[in-house]
């Protein structure tokens, strides 16, 4: 019997739509300093991906939000490989209507949203349904104990 390779959705994938704001513009145009309009956003489709701890943004979209490397970490990548990248600070991450600013290491050709930023968002992935749902529809709650 031969297997046909299935597309990646068929495989328990799960994608979402990802607004990526630069905070810095937020806060100024929040503050009067800056046009809401002259805001940097940029719309993207994600991987989630309950594997990384880090969220993920390529270098390409983080330029065309005006947000540089602020330092670099070594990362041990899915395969086992270690690799120096770059961490770019400053950066919002907008999912189903709840925001949080996060720092994202700068890899990849494609945004990858990691755990931290699924818990800071309060988002649970449903990997049957292959999508995110809310853990509390009231908004996020955090624990802190």
């Amino acid at each position: 019997m031969e297997l046909k390779e299935q597309p990646a959705s068929y495989m328990g994938e799960v994608r979402t739509k990802v607004r990526l704001v630069n905070n810095a513009d937020a806060n100024a145009a929040a503050d009067g300093r800056l046009s809401p309009e002259m805001v940097r956003i940029v719309e993207a489709d994600a991987k989630v991906d309950t594997g990384a701890v880090r969220s993920c943004v390529p270098a390409i979209l983080l330029q065309q939000l005006g947000i540089k490397p602020y330092n670099q970490m070594t990362v041990e990548l899915a395969d086992g490989h270690k690799s120096r990248v770059g961490i770019a600070e400053g950066v919002s991450f907008e999912i189903m209507d709840r925001r949080s600013s996060d720092d994202a290491l700068i890899l990849g050709d494609e945004v990858l949203i990691g755990q931290a930023l699924l818990e800071k968002m309060d988002l649970l992935v449903d990997c049957s349904r292959q999508s995110l749902i809310p853990a509390h529809a009231e908004g996020p709650i955090n624990k802190l104990k």
